[in-house]
């Protein structure tokens, strides 16, 4: 029951995503930190300094009104799992140094705090999305709001959106 549960948790949440940016436009967003499907830094992660990688953003649709950034984990035991929720970010933003916060609104991860909390699988390799979306318009959501909260914000206003994977093993 608990796995059809969150089976379909995930399937609503990737139907929403789908749907976010359904103009079919793209995005970039990258890291210096690591490649497309490579391995995130330890320092990025619960084992070490706890700091997001930089990234860099591009292709950002010219009638975006705000970003949103979101990174999750698909591959945690309770499910989709955020690490981090931003939006509100300037159209204009174009890089996010390691260790900074975008200028928006943060909402509260999955470990109940705002901010960055990076990758702290507690078995195996997990894959984590870092996610940037351009809307047709600002969010009205309050600091601090929970994931559902803001993809049902977003629900109708994606114009375009980029992925970036990285791949995270605990240290030993």
């Amino acid at each position: 029951m608990q796995k059809a549960i969150i089976a379909g948790a995930l399937a609503v949440a990737l139907a929403a995503i789908v749907s976010f940016a359904a103009g079919g436009a793209k995005m970039k967003i990258i890291s210096s930190a690591f490649q497309q499907g490579g391995n995130i830094p330890s320092k990025s992660s619960c084992d070490d300094a706890n700091t997001n990688p930089s990234l860099q953003i591009s292709d950002v649709p010219p009638e975006a009104k705000g970003l949103v950034l979101i990174v999750d984990d698909p591959d945690a035991p309770s499910g989709l799992f955020t690490h981090w929720a931003v939006w509100n970010i300037s159209p204009q933003t174009s890089t996010i140094p390691e260790g900074s916060t975008p200028k928006g609104v943060q909402g509260t991860n999955d470990f109940g705090k705002s901010g960055y909390g990076g990758p702290c699988p507690p078995s195996g390799t997990h894959r984590y999305y870092f996610k940037i979306f351009a809307l047709d318009r600002e969010l009205d959501l309050p600091s601090g709001a929970k994931r559902s909260q803001l993809d049902a914000a977003m629900k109708g206003h994606g114009i375009a959106q980029g992925e970036l994977m990285g791949r995270y093993s605990r240290k030993k």
